[in-house]
C-alpha cells in the first residue's frame, strides 16, 4: 500500500499516479479535507472587465458636493433673502390702513441674476446666490490573473482505481476548494489594499484613526503600513514611528466609526436598514464577535433585536444586527504576531508579521498552530460601493477565428497536450484553471480596516 507521501504532487512536472489503485485495500468512502469558506465571495460585487479598452482602465470618482456662499467654496452654507421688501412710500389705500396697505417694490428689482454672480444682495444688487463646486478624482485599476494547476494525471490509471468516480469527484471538489479559497483571499486584500480607513486599536479613546487616506499611505495594504521604515504605522510594537496597538475591539470604537460612515455618506447602499438606521457590515472572527456582543452592558442589543435582515446577507445564515453591524463571521481573518515570536518566520525584521491559518509541508496542507496564538487580528468594515470585481468575459474568438473559450472564474479544465516525445497517446493531461480580476475602486472612504489586540479582556475605550 502506497504511503501518504508517495501522493505528494509537489513536481508537476512528473507523472503521478494520484488516484488509490489497490482496490482490497480501501473502504467505499472517500473522505476529503474541505477549507472553510468565506463572506468575502458572497458581499463583493463582480461585473465583467470591459472588452477592446487594454489592460489597464480609469475610473472617475465624484465626490460630495455641498453648497457654499462664495465662488471657492471656501464659505459653507447658502444665504436666504427675501423675495421682496415692503415699499416705505405713502399710504396708497388712504388714512386708517397702517402699514398693511403698503404695496411690494416693482417686480423689475426683483430680476434673478440681473447683475451677474457676483451680487451678493437682493434687489437692485441681484441675487444673494450660493454655488456648488465638483471635485472630482480619477484613479486607475488594472487586471491581474493567477494560473492554478494540478498534478499530471494518466488516465490510463483510472482503468485500475479503486472506486474511481468517488476519487475523481474529491479531486474536482478540492479543486473547486482551492478556487474559492484563492478568490476569498484575493478579494480580503483588494478590499485592505483599496480602503483608505486603516484604523489601531490604541491605547486612548482616540484610536478611530484614519492612516490610509494620505498621500504617503494611499493604495497600501495593511500588512504594507505594519512593515519597517517610512510609512510605519506602530511604534511599541515595530520599533518605528506611529501608535502602538493595545486594546481589542469594542463597541465603542464601532461606534466611532459608525458615526463616521453615515457622514461620509455610506448609508445609502448600506446592507439593511433597521428603525431608519443604515446597518453595515463586519467581517471579523467568531472570537471578535463574541467578545463585542458580550461586552457589559451591550446583551439586550442582542436579546430584543428581532429586525428583520437585509436580503445580501441573509443568505449568509445572518440572524441579526448588533449595534448598526451584521457581524459576518471569517474564520481566516488576518492575524500577526509580535516581532521575534517563536516559530514565525521572518518576524525578526522589527515589524509585525502575518500569520496564515495553514502552511503547505512538502504539498500537503496543514493547520498553522501559530495562527491560534497570535497575538493581533484585523477585522473589517465593509460597504458594498468600496469597490468592484472585474472579471472578464470568455471570448471564443473574431472575424472568422474562433478557439476554446477560457473561463476567468477559476474553473477547471482538464487539459491534454499531445506530445510525441512526452504524451504521443494523448492519455497523460492535467486540470487547469485560470483566475481573472480587475478590482475597480468606487468609495473607497467607506472601507475601514481594523487592527486590535486579541484576548486582552475588557476592551479600553
Amino acid at each position: 500500500m502506497p504511503t501518504g507521501d508517495d501522493f505528494k504532487t509537489v513536481d508537476k512536472a512528473a507523472i503521478n499516479t494520484i488516484l488509490t489503485q489497490e482496490a482490497n485495500r480501501i473502504g467505499s468512502d472517500v473522505h476529503k479535507h474541505i477549507l472553510h469558506t468565506s463572506p468575502w465571495i458572497d458581499l463583493i460585487k463582480k461585473s465583467a472587465f470591459p472588452e477592446g479598452m487594454g489592460y489597464q482602465l480609469n475610473t472617475l470618482i465624484y465626490d460630495r458636493s455641498l453648497p457654499t456662499k462664495t465662488e471657492t467654496g471656501s464659505d459653507y452654507g447658502v444665504d436666504w433673502g427675501d423675495v421682496a421688501t415692503m415699499n416705505t412710500g405713502a399710504n396708497v389705500m388712504g388714512a386708517g390702513y397702517g402699514n398693511l396697505d403698503q404695496p411690494l417694490t416693482d417686480a423689475a428689482d426683483k430680476v434673478q441674476g440681473a447683475n451677474g454672480p457676483t451680487g451678493d444682495q437682493l434687489g437692485s444688487a441681484g441675487d444673494a446666490r450660493s454655488f456648488v463646486n465638483f471635485s472630482k478624482k480619477l484613479r486607475s485599476y488594472k487586471i491581474k490573473r493567477a494560473v492554478i494547476e494540478s498534478p499530471r494525471i494518466n488516465v490510463d490509471d483510472l482503468r485500475y482505481a479503486a472506486h474511481r468516480s468517488d476519487q475523481l469527484r474529491a479531486v474536482i471538489d478540492n479543486l473547486a476548494d482551492a478556487s474559492r479559497h484563492t478568490w476569498a483571499e484575493r478579494y480580503r486584500d483588494e478590499f485592505d489594499r483599496l480602503s483608505e480607513n486603516v484604523v489601531i486599536a490604541g491605547n486612548t479613546t482616540s484610536v478611530a484613526s484614519t492612516f490610509n487616506s494620505t498621500a504617503t499611505n494611499s493604495g497600501k495594504a495593511l500588512t504594507e503600513l505594519l512593515g519597517t521604515g517610512s510609512g510605519n504605522l506602530l511604534a511599541g510594537n515595530s520599533g518605528s514611528d506611529g501608535v502602538t496597538v493595545e486594546a481589542g475591539i469594542s463597541n465603542a470604537l464601532l461606534d466611532k466609526i459608525y458615526f463616521q460612515m453615515i457622514r461620509k455618506g455610506a448609508s445609502q447602499g448600506a446592507y439593511g436598514r433597521e428603525n431608519g438606521r443604515p446597518v453595515f457590515g463586519l467581517v471579523c472572527s467568531s472570537e471578535a464577535s463574541y467578545d463585542i456582543m458580550t461586552q457589559d452592558g451591550f446583551r439586550d442589543d442582542v436579546r430584543y433585536n428581532n429586525a428583520l435582515v437585509g436580503e445580501l446577507v441573509k443568505p449568509l445564515g445572518v440572524e441579526r444586527s448588533f449595534r448598526g453591524f451584521y457581524h459576518l463571521v471569517d474564520d481566516l481573518a488576518p492575524r500577526f504576531a509580535e516581532p521575534g515570536t517563536s516559530g514565525v518566520a521572518g518576524s525578526a525584521n522589527g515589524s509585525l508579521v502575518e500569520v496564515k491559518p495553514y502552511k503547505v509541508v512538502a504539498g500537503v496542507t496543514q493547520i498553522d498552530d501559530n495562527y491560534d496564538s497570535a497575538a493581533y487580528e484585523v477585522a473589517y468594515v465593509i460597504h458594498p460601493e468600496v469597490f468592484e470585481s472585474q472579471i472578464p468575459q470568455p471570448f471564443g474568438g473574431s472575424n472568422g477565428l474562433t478557439f476554446d473559450p477560457v473561463s476567468y472564474s477559476g474553473e477547471f479544465k482538464w487539459t491534454n497536450i499531445l506530445s510525441e516525445a512526452a504524451n504521443p497517446d494523448g492519455t497523460i493531461g492535467f486540470f487547469r484553471g485560470i483566475l481573472a480580476c480587475a478590482s475597480k475602486p468606487i468609495k473607497t472612504e467607506f472601507g475601514y480596516a481594523i487592527l486590535f489586540k486579541r484576548n486582552t479582556g475588557p476592551a479600553i475605550v
